[in-house]
Formats: C-alpha cells, sequence, structure tokens
C-alpha cells in the first residue's frame, strides 16, 4: 500500500478509542494495573541478580513468567469462550491480588530465595495467562468493529506507558523504601481492574441460545479452528519469528544494566522504562507508518529494528548506549506486536475468538520462554555479546523465511455470523449428545464448470472444519455427469446446530459463489445420525 487514505489513518488513530465510555475506564485501570506489574518484573529481575548472577538463573525469571502463557493459554481462552467473561476476569483478579500479597510478605520478612521467587513469578504468571485471552477478547464489547484497530493500537500504548513507568519507579522505590516495597504496590495495584470491571456492564448478548460447550470438546474445536483458519496461521508463524529472538534482549536485560554497563536498579529500571517510552512514541507514528508500508512490511521494518537494538546492547559498555537500544527496542515492539494483535484479531469470528487470541498468546509466551532459555544458556557459554549478536542475526533470517505468510489489515473480512443457514427439519427425535452426524450436499453442476467448481468447493471445506466439522470430502458421481456429493462429519447433533450459527458474512460469499457452477435448483442437504442398536 502506497497511498494513505486520509479518513482511514483517521480511523486507526489510537485516540479514537477514547470516545467510548467503558473503554476508557478499563484502559485506565489497566494502565494502573501493569504499572504494578512491571515494578514487580523489574524488582524481581534485579532481586535475582542479588540472589544468584548466574546468567542462565537470572534468564530464568523471564522463563518463570512467560511458561505459564505457553501452558494455560489454551484452556483459558476456551473458558473465555464458554463462561462469562466479565465474572471470570473479576475472580481471577482477585484471586491476582492474594498471591501477590503473599508473594510481597514473604520479601518484606526476607523469606526469599531463588526457588521461591520463581515459584511466585510463575503463579503470577498463571494468572496472567488464565485472564489473557479473556481481556483480549472484551475489546470488541468495548468498542464498535470500526474502532477496533484504533482500541487494539491504543491498548498497546496503555501497556508501554505501564512498561515506561513502571521499571523506572520501581527502580527509584527500591532506592528509597527497599526491595519488597514494589512487590506491595503490583498486589494494591490489582484494586484497579477489580473496580473497573465491577463497575462496567458489557452488552447484552444476542448470541446462541444453544448450552454453551464444554471445555475439552471446546479445546478440540478451537485447535481445529486453528489449523483450517490461514489467516491466522499465517499470523502464528510470523509471531514465533518475531518473538523467539526479540526475547534475548528482555532475559539479558538485567546482566546488561549490572554486569556490563556496571549500573544499579535505577539505571535498570530506566532502561526498561526507555523501551516503554520508545513504543509510546512509536506508537503515535503507527497510523501513518502502517499507511504507508502495510502490516507485512511494518512488521518487516520493526524486526529490523529490533536487531539493530540486539547489536547495540551487544556492543553497549555506556549507558546512553543502551537507552538508546533501549529506545528503538521500544518503537520496534509496538510496531510489531500492534499488527500481529490486529491481524489475529481480524481472523476471528467472535465464537472463537478467546481460544484464537489464547493460541497467539501460547505462540508469544512459548517463543519468549525458549527463547530466554536458549540465550541465557549461550550467554553462559559464550558472553553476552554473542548471544545478542547470534538473536540479531536470527531476527533478520526469520524476515525472510516467513515472508509468505501475509498478515491481515485493520479492515478484516465481514466475520458476523450471517445466520442464513436454516435449522434442519427433523423426521426423528435427536438427542443433543447423540452423534456422530453425517450431512451430505448434492449439486449438479454445469460439466464444463468442473474445475472452477472443485477450487471453490475445497474453500468451502475449509469453512466447514474451521467450524466444527472433523471429516469432509467431495466425491463425483462416475455415472451422472455434473453430479458431486459434498460430505461433512461433525461430532454430535449439538454441535452441527452450533455450526449453523458460526457461518460468518465471507463464509456465505463462497457458498453463494458455488451455487453460481450449479445447473438448476438448490443444492440438496441431507442429515444421517448414527444409529446404533442397543447392547444385548
Amino acid at each position: 500500500m502506497t497511498k494513505i487514505d486520509e479518513n482511514q489513518t483517521q480511523s486507526a488513530s489510537p485516540w479514537i478509542a477514547f470516545r467510548h465510555k467503558a473503554f476508557t475506564v478499563v484502559w485506565i485501570a489497566t494502565v494502573v494495573a501493569n504499572v504494578g506489574t512491571w515494578m514487580y518484573n523489574a524488582a524481581s529481575g534485579w532481586l535475582m541478580t542479588s540472589l544468584n548472577p548466574d546468567p542462565l538463573t537470572v534468564s530464568l525469571v523471564q522463563v518463570a513468567s512467560s511458561l505459564p502463557m505457553f501452558l494455560f493459554a489454551l484452556p483459558a481462552g476456551a473458558l473465555a469462550d464458554i463462561v462469562d467473561r466479565r465474572r471470570f476476569l473479576i475472580g481471577s483478579e482477585i484471586l491476582l491480588t492474594v498471591v501477590a500479597a503473599v508473594s510481597a510478605v514473604l520479601v518484606w520478612l526476607d523469606l526469599i530465595n531463588p526457588s521461591i521467587l520463581l515459584l511466585f513469578t510463575f503463579l503470577l504468571g498463571a494468572g496472567s495467562a488464565f485472564t489473557a485471552p479473556a481481556w483480549q477478547s472484551i475489546v470488541p464489547q468495548l468498542v464498535p468493529k470500526q474502532d477496533l484497530a484504533a482500541a487494539v493500537a491504543t491498548n498497546g500504548v496503555g501497556v508501554n506507558i505501564s512498561r515506561a513507568i513502571g521499571p523506572a519507579l520501581g527502580g527509584v522505590v527500591i532506592g528509597v523504601l527497599g526491595i519488597a516495597a514494589p512487590f506491595w504496590i503490583n498486589a494494591l495495584s490489582n484494586f484497579a481492574v477489580i473496580g473497573a470491571l465491577l463497575w462496567w456492564r458489557p452488552p447484552t448478548s444476542q448470541g446462541s441460545r444453544l448450552p454453551p460447550e464444554r471445555l475439552t470438546g471446546a479445546l478440540v474445536i478451537g485447535f481445529r479452528h486453528v489449523r483450517y483458519n490461514p489467516n491466522l496461521r499465517a499470523t502464528l508463524i510470523r509471531a514465533v519469528a518475531f518473538f523467539f529472538f526479540a526475547s534475548a534482549y528482555w532475559a539479558l536485560l538485567p546482566l546488561v544494566a549490572r554486569n556490563q554497563i556496571a549500573g544499579g536498579p535505577e539505571l535498570y529500571g530506566i532502561l526498561l522504562g526507555a523501551i516503554g517510552i520508545g513504543a509510546v512514541g512509536g506508537a503515535f507514528a503507527l497510523p501513518w507508518l502502517k499507511a504507508v508500508l502495510g502490516p507485512d512490511r511494518l512488521v518487516a521494518v520493526g524486526t529490523l529494528g529490533t536487531a539493530a537494538c540486539l547489536v547495540l546492547l551487544g556492543a553497549a559498555r555506556y549507558s546512553a548506549v543502551g537507552f538508546a537500544a533501549c529506545l528503538l527496542a521500544g518503537m520496534s515492539w509496538i510496531a510489531v506486536l500492534a499488527s500481529l494483535n490486529v491481524s489475529v484479531q481480524m481472523s476471528l469470528p467472535d465464537w472463537v475468538r478467546g481460544r484464537g487470541l489464547a493460541m497467539f498468546v501460547t505462540v508469544f509466551f512459548g517463543a519468549m520462554t525458549a527463547g530466554s532459555a536458549l540465550w541465557g544458556q549461550l550467554a553462559s557459554a559464550f558472553g553476552l555479546p554473542a548471544a545478542h549478536f547470534i538473536a540479531a542475526a536470527g531476527a533478520v533470517a526469520g524476515i525472510a523465511l516467513t515472508w509468505r505468510w501475509k498478515l491481515q489489515g485493520g479492515q478484516g473480512v465481514d466475520l458476523a455470523p450471517s445466520m442464513h443457514w436454516p435449522a434442519p427439519v427433523l423426521a426423528i427425535d435427536a438427542d443433543a449428545d447423540r452423534g456422530p452426524v453425517l450431512i451430505t450436499v448434492e449439486y449438479q453442476i454445469n460439466p464444463e464448470k468442473r474445475d472452477g467448481f472443485l477450487a471453490a468447493i475445497r474453500n468451502l471445506g475449509q469453512q466447514r472444519q474451521r467450524d466444527g466439522a472433523f471429516s469432509w470430502d467431495v466425491f463425483e458421481d462416475v455415472a451422472a455427469s455434473g453430479r458431486f456429493l459434498e460430505t461433512f462429519m461433525v461430532a454430535s447433533w449439538l454441535e452441527h446446530l452450533r455450526q449453523h450459527q458460526r457461518v460468518t458474512n465471507a463464509d456465505k460469499v463462497i457458498q453463494d459463489a458455488i451455487r453460481e457452477f450449479g445447473a438448476a435448483g438448490e443444492p440438496k442437504v441431507t442429515h444421517f445420525i448414527a444409529a446404533r442398536l442397543a447392547s444385548d
């Protein structure tokens, strides 16, 4: 994209989302809570350098923070799709507050050691893992669709404002009030989001009247949707190529500040704050950059900026160089993260949004966890500069290796439910859990349009499988030219009824295009449900 659309740039401005009161209140509350989280992150990283300065051990703080996202985000995403998201978030945030308060008590009483610190970092990370998909899933409930891209960018600004304030404030608080103070502030800051969630009343849902999915089945359907959603898969591949290498500076920054530049906790806080300042500054340029470059080139530019930051950190011996590198890191981080996040949101219909976002979070933190462990080991074996330089080279190589997978822009496709598929008429009693169910659709097409029909129906097959079918195929009648039979199977009658409600307007366009190949009449749909004799 080379020409800037003025209206599109305006709608993508991160400040547009503040027109909506609910979004503003929740945004302010999350910024306050995130300041406390970043104070905790800075304090725990610095505390570990005092308890055990080994590079691998210090990098394990980042591992303990990231690993829960990899382990728990998927079941959390399924929960976000089948429970009341607001109530789920309120209960989770209360539990997180209790865990944070206990960690503060242990640090205050000087009962902390490396193992306990890693344990509580893991527990708080687990709490964040269970809430992250639900937090991201409620964004479309806070703003209308046309402001969704702006809201995602504004959330990125909020995260990075807290990242700019929290670590620097944490360094100052440690110097003035002691190492336990940031742990207490982290616990208290959670009351902001609890209060905002208690105040907020989400809009009344007009969704399905069917019973909610079971957790296990929801997970299976979620995995199947990701497998057959090419736009989401492309975003996940691009995410791995970035986060794995970008994790190097997050994991090793405490050691760069303490050992390589020979600074104290204040410098570490300032460097983390510089990342946040760079990200906030980068957010102002995001609408213009996205309009000029498009999401794919913007992610490539952000990745190149991250590689340059890693080179600077590997060579840094002075605080000014480290500060400049972190500013560049922040600008690059927000450019990539916002682009990937918008691409994920625009690739998902609402019924599977929590699970799709959970998959993104899993990939995000899985790459961060694996990368952090690797860069810590490389730093122990070859030194800090070598670890940074290797990560920079890998980030650049990742651009070329993943370029063919394209991201979704701010407009996306129409994934609202079409509700055009009528409920089937039954001649027998079909219990909700009875299954599996076989659905056949018979098409009579013009024989000369055979190749075009087969190409189009493959797209329909992906749609059926995205929406819950575990088997799909199309057959050609060898005795009747132009007669084709599409077949697909779902696990139960209830799951098939859910399929009817999952078809989007974009899917309807595919179905309408296939009907254009027909010689006469509408396709004939037949349903078969498994019939088994009772055992003797």
